[in-house]
């Protein structure tokens, strides 16, 4: 099966199950069970595979919990992080669903017992409350037992007959795609359910190719605003596993897209000891600060939030943001996130940040903590991308790649603003597009109407406005048109006219006379 027939395929059957429980399950609750379920197949399957060890005569899901000593259960724990009795497996659970009168608080226990594995292992505050938003007792799912029990085995069912063979074997990525599709059905309700800012994988590609250009090595990414984790995990994706040393870490405000980035780090093969997601407020309670800086930093914060600055007078001393001199705006944090980013990066770090394009040009304090930056030579590039290639918004964002290991002091302004193909109802940024733009991005080469590198000096003269189109002049798709011949058919026009209207006088003069004869 290819990878479009597997997303086809994916989506379908999702469609399906919403047809299953349409009306009873709000779309965006909805997508929680959806997600949930991929995520309980997933780490099911994994750890059966894990303890067969590729020994074809074992069937773990076959075998009774009583013949588990605990010597198996605490290498498990110890290698994998948690640990599935056999009678606790996806499989077996989907097998029974429709008859098992107690499946919501069936399903409740198994999802207890995993995360209390844990308990007391390295891995415990890693895979503790991954199935928080999982309810399978709430009201959301019906009003009575039995309700609530139809509803999910419809989607355990839904799940069951996906059939991809080996999650590890799938052309696509099941789980981001999955999302993907369900945030894209449910946009309406995104902005109202804690504020998710989802960056489309095509996006994702781009800005980690962006951050670890040229980087044979990094010691560890970070994602200061992780949401799903879609932006450190397609750096996985892009990269060899083994350039990526100390692996991947991130902090997420909100609690149940914080739990869908750890089960993201499960669903993609990222062990609990190659991972760090806190939860948290990066601005107001940052991790990681004592930690070594990082090689690599993608991100794609919520676009102008709201955020304490100057009403936390201790901020300004704070090492992210009292170089800068100046505290982002209380009604606009997106420089906040861009300083904190740039606190965390190594000197041969790169950072590639989604922005909303008015910090580029508004004046007060971010003009100054646009000064600072370029001041410094931390700005390698500014990238406009095309409208519309976000779910929930037609916005037209700008890439900000920040560099503490520039060879020069120009700033490289790229507009790929014209570079996207219109699908349904977003825009898309395919293959060709990225490598149009990693391509100038790597060659720093002027291109007329796409790419122009600007001195410190020619900014500073422009009052640190960093708007791409300042720099890039917008090719002129208007007709050419000659004055001079156009003047020419005029007069030519104008003659006829007059002609037929001398003609036409006198056939009316002539009608006029024969009838005052008649």
């Amino acid at each position: 099966m290819t990878s479009s027939q597997q997303r086809a395929e994916l989506q379908r059957r999702i469609w399906g199950i919403a047809n299953e429980v349409r009306g009873a399950v709000d779309g965006w609750d909805f997508k929680q069970y959806v997600l949930g379920t991929l995520f309980y197949r997933f780490i099911s399957e994994n750890f059966a595979s894990y303890i067969e060890g590729g020994d074809d005569t074992v069937d773990y899901a076959t075998l009774s919990d009583a013949v588990i000593t605990q010597d198996i259960r605490d290498d498990a724990i110890k290698t994998k992080g948690y640990f599935i009795y056999p009678s606790q497996l996806f499989a077996n659970v989907a097998a029974t669903a429709n008859t098992n009168e107690s499946l919501n608080t069936d399903l409740a226990e198994i999802f207890k017992s995993i995360e209390a594995s844990a308990n007391g292992y390295p891995s415990e505050l890693d895979i503790k409350g991954l199935f928080a938003d999982f309810d399978t007792t709430s009201n959301r799912l019906g009003n009575t037992v039995a309700d609530k029990n139809k509803r999910l085995a419809a989607v355990l069912k839904g799940v069951a007959e996906l059939n991809f063979g080996e999650f590890g074997d799938n052309q696509i990525d099941l789980f981001g795609d999955a999302y993907e599709f369900l945030i894209s059905n449910y946009a309406a309700n995104a902005g109202k359910s804690g504020g998710e800012f989802f960056t489309p994988q095509h996006v994702s590609k781009l800005i980690a190719q962006l951050a670890m250009h040229k980087q044979t090595s990094v010691n560890k990414i970070y994602d200061p605003a992780c949401g799903s984790g879609s932006l450190l995990l397609q750096a996985k994706k892009h990269f060899d596993a083994h350039i990526i040393e100390d692996g991947f870490f991130g902090q997420e405000l909100n609690h149940t897209t914080y739990n869908l980035a750890r089960m993201n780090m499960f669903l993609h093969d990222v062990n609990y000891d190659k991972f760090n997601i806190e939860l948290g407020d990066t601005l107001e309670d940052p991790k990681f600060a004592y930690d070594d800086p990082f090689d690599a930093i993608v991100s794609n914060p919520p676009y102008s939030v709201k955020w304490i600055g100057s009403d936390d007078p201790t901020l300004i001393n704070d090492d992210r943001f009292a170089p800068a001199g100046v505290l982002a705006p209380k009604s606009k944090a997106d420089m906040a996130f861009v300083m904190h980013a740039l606190s965390y990066l190594s000197s041969k770090g790169r950072a590639a940040i989604v922005c909303f394009p008015g910090i580029f040009y508004r004046g007060g304090a971010e003009q100054k903590i646009r000064k600072y930056l370029i001041d410094n030579n931390y700005v390698e590039s500014v990238i406009a991308l095309a409208p519309n290639l976000f779910f929930g918004t037609t916005i037209a964002v700008n890439i900000l790649v920040l560099s503490k290991s520039k060879k020069d002091t120009t700033t490289q302004f790229i507009d790929a603003s014209g570079l996207f193909k219109k699908e349904t109802n977003n825009n898309v940024l395919l293959d060709e597009h990225m490598e149009q733009i990693m391509a100038v991005f790597d060659s720093k080469a002027n291109v007329e109407h796409f790419a122009q590198s600007v001195s410190l000096e020619k900014i500073a003269a422009n009052d640190y406005n960093l708007s791409v189109s300042s720099y890039v002049e917008t090719k002129d798709t208007r007709e050419v048109v000659d004055i001079a011949q156009l003047n020419a058919e005029l007069r030519t026009t104008v003659a006829k006219i007059t002609q037929l209207r001398a003609e036409i006088d006198a056939i009316v003069a002539e009608i006029e006379g024969q009838e005052l004869e008649a």
